[in-house]
Order: structure tokens, then sequence, then C-alpha cells
């Protein structure tokens, strides 16, 4: 089945995968803790403003650091309001009614989360509204045919694992993936990445 692109989000541990058909040329990199979904040197030219972006972030606030994952330039907004103060829930709704559904061929769903130690919430923009839900336990949303959150059965339990885990999913047309893990008691944040 090809959903797209797609973020699981629970306590402590998340991800993004990045599956396309269209542009399937891209790789993550880290950019000083910041990883950014781009084309690869050999990648066709293209105008397309949804094929570069940050898809992982990381933020410290006063009660523990948090990370944003998703899939597209909205993962900037989210943090930077995180940043602030506001609740991950206000982060994420603000953002996302901001910058709507991508305006592509196919309204694309944004799709994002916001992972702390000992809490997640996921959220989805699309054509006909807007969702964001605290979850207790790995979620899912996608951008075709899973763009309602799910549960999800992430086995990883570090960030390399669920990078990983996502890329090897049964899902159609991986590109690449990014995980990561926020530490209880300041342990922190990990991230890692697969690109094949």
């Amino acid at each position: 089945m090809y959903v797209g692109r797609f973020v699981v989000v629970g306590p402590g541990i998340g991800g993004y995968r990045v599956s396309s058909r269209s542009f399937p040329n891209r790789r993550v990199a880290d950019r000083d803790g910041t990883l950014t979904v781009a084309p690869t040197p050999d990648a066709p030219p293209t105008d397309n403003p949804y094929v570069s972006y940050n898809c992982l972030r990381t933020v410290d606030r006063a009660d523990g650091p948090v990370a944003v994952v998703g899939n597209g330039s909205h993962v900037d907004p989210v943090t930077e309001k995180l940043g602030l103060g506001y609740p991950a829930r206000d982060a994420l709704a603000l953002s996302l009614l901001a910058l709507d559904f991508e305006k592509d061929d196919y309204d694309t769903p944004r799709v994002a989360g916001v992972v702390g130690a000992e809490t997640a919430t996921v959220a989805t923009v699309r054509r006909d509204g807007l969702v964001v839900r605290e979850v207790d336990e790995p979620t899912l949303v996608a951008t075709y045919e899973a763009d309602d959150p799910e549960p999800f059965a992430l086995d990883a339990d570090d960030a390399a694992g669920a990078a990983r885990e996502l890329y090897d999913h049964e899902f159609e047309h991986a590109v690449c993936a990014a995980g990561v893990t926020v530490g209880a008691g300041g342990e922190g944040v990990d991230s890692a990445f697969v690109n094949e």
C-alpha cells in the first residue's frame, strides 16, 4: 500500500518517512542537529516547493526537550511556537491552520507530531479539516490512505531503530527516514536517519 509521507509519534519516540513516487531522489541530512530532507546531487532540477524542508527539529523547554517531526515547512513554525512556550496542541494547530494543506495536484495533507519524554501529539491538516490528538501509544498519520491518526506497532526503542523500522516498513516507495527519542530525566534527545 502507498501512503505517501508519514509520521509516527508516541511518548518518548517518533519518526518520519519519505515515501515518494514523484520525487524519489531525496535524502535526509543532519544540519547541526536539524534533520533536513533535500534532493540528492543527481536529482533532476525542480521548482516544487514541497521537495526540501526540515523534517525533524528539537527545542529545549522549561518542562524538558521536545522533538517535532513532519512532512514540510510547517516543522519550523511548530518548533518556534514550542520554544515560546505554546502547548504542543496549540503549536501544531496554529501552524497547520496557517499553512494549510499543500497546494499541489493532490491537495496533499500536512502531517506532524511533537514528541516529549512522557507525552506525544500528532496532527494533520487536510482539505476537509484539521485533526490534533494527544496520544499515549505510537500513532501514525500519513498523507494518503492513512490520513487520520491510527495506532502503529513501533517496536524500536532508540532513534536509529525507529528510523530503520519506518524505512523498512511494508508501505511502498521508501526513500529515506528519520527517528528520534526524547529521554526522561534530562537524558536529552537522540536522532538518526536512514538513506538508501
